[in-house]
């Protein structure tokens, strides 16, 4: 049996990458395990196992006596001086125990023990590798589905997707590959369990991340994202360097860098806005693709009143109010739009006002602008 143990402990180190140590510590206890219950001669017992001879041994530790009265617990002194000379009275000393059929029992009764730790082991070693991947973008195969999850391979692992993660406009079929971003994992009593998502922010700026070179350096930074995911994105960017086009550079050549990951989302609209600390130029910026003509600004508040022409008033507001609500969430202010025509009946167009300000900047880009694709 010994030799048996012996290349297991060397198949799962090498196949499962399980440390040796781990498996021997784990065979150890179960074959102690397995001498207490089947032979009930000692309970003060190590089991030794010598890779060099291909051996295993049992031994107890026992008191050194005149007369035995506890086998289990006590030799006689005859006894020790047979194992060693120089045992004396009252020592404690280590016996040897190995009763002659104990491989193929211990075999039988380990094999249980063995394969939890070694369960355990595996679980810890995956645990480990994903434990520092939140936040990160993976990408995986659906393996299965059921009403709560889509379950992901990953690799060594099986993450799940909750239907609250799934976009509404993507369907989702057995060996489909995509893109996940890991929100959670957790260590359970089952084992590491690894939580994606389709819809979450994060994911729309990893994805530029790996697009994008400037912003995977640092050059370009991604300041905040707004999503409603698989209809339409807002993503901000800035440059500390004046040469640098932030925007330029997440669009690419002709679009292909955005329309990468556009491709990635099923068609998911994404407009890209350059970031700015005047929230009169971001908040214009935001509103992408529509025109905007006044910004009227309330710090206490956070909240501005945005004018644009009125031919664009659907469009600043978006379908639903979509590009008004996504350019909010992004920026961070309250916005309220009205057309000019009704502008200039409240008298909101007097550029007389201290607190009016203007912004006819073009600072950003949305992928309704065909110019960018062609």
């Amino acid at each position: 049996m010994s030799n048996e143990l012996f290349d297991a402990i060397h198949y799962l180190e090498k196949e499962k990458g399980i440390d040796k140590d781990v498996l021997i510590d784990a065979l150890e206890a179960a074959l102690i395990s397995a001498y207490k219950k089947n032979f009930n001669s000692a309970t003060n017992v190590r089991v030794d196992l010598n890779e060099e001879e291909g051996s295993m041994r049992v031994y107890a530790r026992k008191k050194v006596v005149e007369e035995v009265m506890d086998p289990q617990q006590e030799v006689s002194t005859e006894e020790a001086k047979e194992i060693n000379p120089n045992y004396e009275l009252e020592d404690v000393i280590e016996v040897e125990v190995t009763p002659k059929d104990f491989g193929r029992i211990a075999a039988q009764a380990a094999k249980q023990v063995v394969t939890q730790r070694v369960r355990e082991a595996e679980r810890g070693i995956i645990y480990g590798e994903y434990s520092d991947r939140e936040e990160d973008v993976m990408t995986g195969i659906i393996q299965r589905k059921d009403p709560r999850f889509i379950y992901v391979n990953l690799g060594k692992i099986e993450a799940r997707l909750p239907e609250a993660e799934q976009m509404p406009t993507e369907t989702y079929e057995i060996h489909d590959r995509l893109k996940v971003l890991v929100t959670k994992v957790e260590n359970t009593n089952k084992g590491p369990q690894i939580y994606v998502s389709r819809t979450h922010p994060g994911l729309l700026k990893r994805l530029f991340e790996m697009e994008v070179p400037e912003i995977f350096d640092g050059t370009v930074e991604v300041k905040s994202v707004a999503r409603e995911a698989g209809d339409r994105s807002k993503i901000s960017v800035f440059a500390e360097d004046p040469e640098i086009d932030p925007v330029g550079s997440c669009v690419g050549q002709r679009g292909q860098r955005v329309q990468a990951i556009v491709n990635e989302l099923k068609g998911e609209k994404i407009d890209i806005v350059q970031w700015s600390e005047d929230p009169v130029t971001y908040v214009s910026n935001a509103l992408s693709p529509s025109k905007v003509v006044k910004v009227l600004v309330n710090e206490e508040e956070k909240a501005t009143t945005v004018i644009v022409p009125d031919y664009q008033l659907s469009l600043a507001i978006g379908k639903r109010g979509q590009n008004a609500r996504l350019a909010a969430k992004l920026t961070g202010w309250k916005i309220d739009i009205k057309s000019e025509s009704e502008a200039e009946e409240e008298g909101l167009l007097d550029d007389n006002a201290d607190d009016l300000k203007e912004n006819d900047t073009d600072e950003a880009f949305s992928d309704t602008d065909e110019e960018r694709f062609e």
